[in-house]
């Protein structure tokens, strides 16, 4: 399968102009500074995928600001000087959120209201205007996690005049978009989109959920004090699930796949393995990674596994998450695992 070159081994810079805390310009000056990008190249990294909320874009009126755009041009320049390659996700837009701690959040109104989308298209442009001169270097995902499967035909249809519309300014940048249902890997044979050789099909992965999510504060229903370890067997992620009050199918319900290990992945990704091969792009995992309230070797036996099938199928990835937001790579919950995950990512 074809190789998204310069986006094969990246993480995320979750938490610092996205799912922040609160809205604090110290914050963002220095949760993400220089000093951090020098270290994530010394680590061997080649990219950083930059979650972005449009309240740190443009104000509640849709004007620019032009603070906000600064943090992207200088990560972007820090990038440069190291050698990096950058992902710019529009992690929420206005009018719509994945974040589930957003219980309010009409997660479907976006998806059939032009007004909403027309100003989700001139954010992009002003961030494609802003970036157009970096073909090589920045890519571009539209937005983070669709929730709803409802929406999938319009989604496909949105992401499809974004693809036009990003490609009148930025003919050569790589576009990187994924499906429905949070993004699951199942979602991407549902993807109907107008490819072309910079186009690339995305997914994340958190399989199994049970694991990956065990003592997660933000899954209603989820006891903050479950824990399992990795690997159990199929049934066991299976009946642990079905227990649980919190909604956590996913793929280990899928019928026809391996027990838990490599190719319990192989399996899992194979659909979408199929269709990015048909249409001729590549494969990206935005997102993938185990909760701190794992065990560490538990985390790092998960992410040997996970990485062999994106070795086999030669699909790009980025670890969430560099810093915090409960999965950080420099966290000390990260520390006696983090020389031996380098030494396979």
């Amino acid at each position: 399968m074809k190789q998204l070159t310069g986006f094969m081994k990246g993480v995320n810079l979750g938490g610092w102009i996205s799912q922040f805390a609160k809205y604090d310009k110290n914050h963002f000056d220095t949760f993400i500074t220089e000093k951090d990008i020098d270290y994530i190249a010394s680590l061997g990294f080649d990219h950083v995928r930059v979650p972005v909320d449009y309240n740190v874009l443009e104000d509640e009126d849709g004007a620019p600001k032009e603070d906000g755009f600064n943090y992207l041009k200088n990560c972007r320049e820090w990038c440069e000087k190291n050698h990096l390659n950058m992902l710019i996700d529009l992690h929420e837009c206005y009018g719509y959120s994945f974040d589930p701690l957003k219980k309010d959040m009409d997660r479907e109104k976006f998806f059939y209201d032009d007004a909403l989308q027309a100003r989700f298209m001139n954010l992009w442009k002003r961030i494609a205007t802003t970036f157009k001169d970096y073909p090589n270097q920045v890519a571009f995902e539209p937005l983070n996690e669709v929730v709803l499967v409802e929406v999938a035909d319009a989604w496909n249809e949105i992401a499809g005049r974004y693809i036009h519309m990003i490609r009148e300014i930025c003919p050569e940048h790589v576009i990187i978009v994924g499906g429905v249902c949070y993004n699951n890997v199942q979602s991407v044979p549902k993807l109907d989109l107008p490819v072309d050789e910079k186009v690339v099909y995305n997914f994340h992965c958190y399989e199994p959920m049970v694991f990956s999510h065990q003592s997660a504060y933000w899954m209603e229903g989820m006891p903050l004090d479950f824990h399992i370890g990795y690997p159990k067997t199929l049934e066991e992620y299976r009946r642990a699930a079905d227990e649980l009050p919190c909604d956590l199918g996913g793929a280990v319900f899928q019928a026809g796949i391996r027990e838990i290990g490599p190719g319990f992945f192989e399996d899992i990704f194979a659909p979408a393995v199929e269709k990015a091969q048909k249409d001729g792009v590549c494969l990206y995992c935005g997102e993938y990674g185990v909760i701190d309230q794992a065990d560490p070797e538990d985390r790092l036996r998960w992410m040997k596994d996970i990485h062999v099938a994106f070795e086999k199928y030669g699909i790009g990835h980025a670890l969430w998450n560099y810093k915090q937001k409960d999965f950080g790579l420099v966290d000390e919950s990260f520390a006696s695992i983090k020389d031996r995950f380098i030494e396979i990512v």
